[in-house]
């Protein structure tokens, strides 16, 4: 398949009039607009092709939970986000006791890396449960513990070394030692504390390199205690951002990618089961989430993940002034590298793997590929 004339999205993170050919699950060459010919082509002329999307932090969507006990949600999400051009994910674990997580990362790991027609699960985000209780957010705070390595060394074996991320509040007792363990086999990622400034940058020394929703589920940023996200902006090599416009005011949005560079901002949709779904009940870590008009919350009026889809924060974050290229960057390209996948997908280079959209003017998928196979 030759996608023909159309403004591709370069791994250097700009457009440029160009040909692009998908052979097998492959892209295999990238030539000059007009250059490129073959038994099946495709006009994009006017169009955008981009990198798939990768979300790394997604907890459901369409009514199902990458923690619910069947494979069937697992397939469920994988079919959902497929059809709005989230073509990898990681699944994100809650703060559940070791029983539950065993289960989940039992049930999800065959599917690591399983083509089934839609989004391919790419590893696993485990958010809780080694957190602040007086952070927790959504979380249940009955599960919530203190650092345990063994444990997490056991979960870590289970999936084969599918934890791509696991989420640590510096400040708790244990939590250095646990960093400086687990930093040597995936990222860790500060989340949901109430660290200052210096207990975070202890937490990165430690070998931290990432923050999970910026500034949600932690101190704010004020200009005498700058907290989590002034070491952020020092010491964090990623941070995560929910540009659905319900946890972040639009100019938090456009001043995150102004303070970071856009090299450092991953867009994510912490989007739970509610996502694709109309206004209902629905929930999320075994607790009750009320989702309206996009909102999702649990009975408190804590905000409980999201109900929008990467794809849909992407153009809100567009719509709110961010640069198309530094928001398609943070949607592709550094989440892919945040977790490991860029030698393989993330952008549109010969040799990688054809996760590939065509985008009409609107931001909306015209044309989806997913390991080379036209879905849409």
């Amino acid at each position: 398949m030759i996608l023909k004339n159309g403004l591709v999205f370069t791994e250097n993170a700009e457009f440029v009039p160009a040909d692009v050919e998908l052979a097998g699950e492959a892209i295999v060459k990238v030539a000059p607009a007009g250059t490129l010919d073959g038994e099946e082509v495709l006009d994009v002329s006017g169009r955008y092709v981009t990198p798939g999307f990768v979300d790394i932090h997604i907890h459901g969507s369409k009514g199902s939970d990458f923690c619910d006990a069947g494979a069937e949600h697992i397939e469920t999400m994988c079919e959902y986000l497929g059809s709005v051009g989230v073509t990898s994910f990681c699944g994100t674990t809650m703060a559940f006791d070791e029983p539950i997580l065993t289960n989940i990362l039992t049930v999800a790991k065959p599917y690591i890396g399983k083509e089934t027609g839609g989004a391919v699960l790419r590893g696993v985000n485990m958010e809780g449960p080694f957190i602040n209780k007086a952070k927790k957010g959504a979380q249940a705070e009955k599960y919530v513990m203190e650092p345990d390595t063994a444990m997490f060394d056991r979960l870590y074996e289970l999936c084969g070394g599918a934890i791509k991320l696991v989420d640590m509040a510096p400040e708790v007792n244990g939590a250095l030692p646990f960093i400086q363990h687990a930093s040597k086999k995936c990222v860790v990622s500060i989340a949901h504390t109430c660290a200052n400034y210096e207990e975070a940058r202890a937490g990165f020394e430690a070998g931290a390199t990432h923050v999970t929703h910026l500034f949600n589920a932690m101190p704010p940023f004020a200009h005498r205690d700058p907290g989590v996200v002034g070491a952020a902006s020092d010491y964090a090599r990623h941070v995560e951002m929910i540009s659905d416009g319900v946890h972040l005011h639009p100019a938090v949005v456009r001043s995150v990618f102004r303070l970071f560079g856009d090299e450092r901002v991953c867009l994510i949709s912490d989007s739970m089961r509610a996502a694709g779904m109309p206004n209902g009940v629905y929930s999320l870590g075994g607790q009750t989430v009320y989702m309206t008009d996009g909102k999702a919350t649990l009975e408190d009026g804590t905000i409980a993940g999201s109900a929008t889809c990467l794809a849909e924060c992407f153009r809100r974050a567009v719509s709110f002034g961010v640069k198309l290229e530094s928001a398609l960057k943070a949607a592709t390209i550094n989440p892919a590298k945040a977790v490991g996948l860029f030698e393989t997908l993330g952008s549109v280079t010969v040799g990688k793997r054809a996760d590939v959209l065509v985008l009409d003017k609107a931001l909306q998928p015209e044309h989806i590929f997913i390991g080379g196979v036209k879905t849409k």
